[in-house]
């Protein structure tokens, strides 16, 4: 009846099938016995669905400690942010330009709006009028415009579509953006400089999407659901 159980990547090994029969096995042991445990893991994927808070660690320094659903919507710093989701986020240097309750967010030759809900839940925003900015986009808040319906304006922006991978429940479709990509920090994360087709942007989009390789396409963005960070520290811009 020990007081914890500390496991360091135990199902490292395991062919993907059996992983996550086992990440489920695990996960119900522990909450039957209800004893501490400490899972270190590399795979976000487990991290996420195993643990009740989860603490990120980079360079032997934590970085955020939180369940993992505010991890997930609230990342404290770009490397969380990068981190935390699969594919990950998107990051590029933007430029922010306050408009009343709203704005406009540049990056390259693109435009995005600034949402109203984005600057009542980030006031400290508005200390950044006329600022560059680390924009990020998740790929689960990008959709082909054609399938979005009513896209608010300033929600649209126009790319090449580089690869195109058919999941059946979804297509992860990679495409150009033609802004500087951010570097994350992660050194297992692949940076790939803005200037190839197809290679600086993920978006996970509806198996319905009629897309095709080396064609323009329009992406309806949730800009609601955007992400700020300051150029310097890196860190989150909320309050």
């Amino acid at each position: 009846q020990p007081a914890a159980f500390l496991m360091d990547e135990p199902l490292s090994n395991l062919d993907a099938k059996l992983r996550v029969q086992m990440r489920a096995e695990i996960a119900a042991l522990q909450r039957n016995l209800g004893v501490t445990t400490f899972y270190v893991t590399h795979d976000q994927v487990e991290a996420m669905t195993m643990g009740d808070r989860v603490a990120v660690i980079k360079d032997g320094y934590l970085q955020q400690v939180d369940t993992p659903q505010n991890l997930y919507d609230h990342p404290a710093n770009v490397f969380v942010a990068a981190f935390i989701g699969s594919p990950s986020m998107n990051l590029y240097d933007a430029t922010i330009t306050i408009k009343g309750d709203g704005g406009t967010i540049g990056f390259g030759s693109h435009t995005l709006a600034l949402a109203p809900e984005s600057l009542a839940a980030r006031p400290a925003l508005r200390n950044y009028d006329g600022k560059r900015v680390v924009l990020g986009i998740r790929p689960e808040d990008s959709e082909d415009a054609a399938l979005a319906g009513n896209v608010p304006e300033g929600s649209v922006i126009t790319a090449p579509v580089g690869l195109l991978e058919a999941l059946g429940s979804e297509i992860m479709v990679h495409f150009h953006i033609d802004a500087p990509r951010v570097d994350s920090g992660d050194p297992d994360a692949a940076e790939e400089p803005a200037g190839e087709i197809g290679s600086n942007a993920v978006g996970r989009f509806s198996p319905r999407s009629r897309l095709r390789t080396g064609f323009f396409f329009q992406i309806a963005v949730t800009t609601e659901n955007l992400h700020f960070f300051d150029q310097d520290t890196r860190l989150a811009i909320w309050e």
